[in-house]
């Protein structure tokens, strides 16, 4: 402590007041600078490891952007050969579209001449049965001719015997079909939905069936080649109108007469119309 104090006194006596604060001020700006090189230095040695790090990162991109790009050189090559394949596909494509439409084409044609035939007999069959009768009907559906015939017309309440005044609208019935020998004939037999029990007949599909099958004897009877003729039964399960009423269910019972191409020979003139393409082809 003594040597401090001793030293002390030396240097002021060495050296004067104002020299000395002039000494210190000057040691104080170099620690200063020392100090704001030293925060500069450590923000260089920060931004060199972030840069060095980025350089790392950009070495690495590169090397995947190189491998992607070979990659993708490959993949042209075979493209190039895919692409020659796919036009040939397509091509046939387009070859086997062509063809398709000309078929579609000739079906459309067939069909039309179907639908023409089925217009023509639409035509015959309203001036043959007679239109005018309320409680007969005759139209078109999807390209098939309906003939509705009303249950009072053909059978007594509760039976399936044809009465005689039935013969005569049958008569007429008959004599379409006749004309039209290519066409069958789909007798259907519909119920109202009250149960119906009596003999043999259990139900009102023994019903509905039993009463086609007497329409499609008289019918035959009448001339009517027995191979144009079906016999069917839909019971009551396609009404007309809800059977709540005694006059909704006077129109649920009731025959109809389908008239149709024959299934076979349609596809026949189908058959016919794709092998004439196939020989123009």
């Amino acid at each position: 402590m003594l040597l401090s104090v001793a030293g002390m006194f030396v240097l002021t006596s060495c050296v004067s007041k104002k020299e000395y604060m002039a000494l210190e001020e000057k040691q104080k700006e170099t620690q200063d600078l020392l100090n704001s090189a030293t925060v500069k230095l450590n923000k260089c040695l920060s931004d060199e490891a972030a840069s060095a790090a980025r350089l790392e990162e950009l070495k690495n991109r590169l090397a995947d952007m190189k491998s992607a790009n070979e990659a993708l050189i490959e993949s042209a090559k075979d493209m190039t050969v895919l692409t020659t394949q796919g036009a040939k596909n397509v091509e046939k494509s387009l070859e086997s579209l062509k063809e398709k439409d000309l078929k579609i084409s000739r079906l459309q044609d067939a069909l039309s001449k179907k639908d023409s035939v089925t217009l023509a007999l639409v035509t015959s069959l309203k001036k043959a049965v007679g239109i005018d009768d309320p409680d007969i009907e005759v139209n078109v559906e999807k390209g098939v001719v309906f003939i509705s015939i009303a249950d009072k017309l053909l059978f007594k309440s509760g039976s399936y015997n044809v009465t005689n005044q039935a013969k005569d609208v049958l008569a007429k019935v008959a004599k379409v079909i006749q004309s039209k020998p290519d066409f069958e004939a789909m007798i259907e037999g519909h119920t109202d939905s009250r149960s119906y029990k009596s003999g043999v007949l259990l139900d009102n599909w023994d019903l509905s069936v039993k009463r086609s099958t007497s329409i499609i004897r008289v019918l035959q009877e009448l001339g009517v080649n027995p191979s144009q003729l079906i016999a069917a039964g839909r019971s009551s399960y396609v009404p007309l109108a809800d059977n709540d009423t005694a006059e909704n269910r006077a129109k649920n019972r009731r025959t109809r007469v389908v008239v149709l191409p024959k299934i076979d020979q349609f596809y026949e003139m189908i058959e016919e119309e794709m092998k004439n393409l196939s020989a123009e082809n």
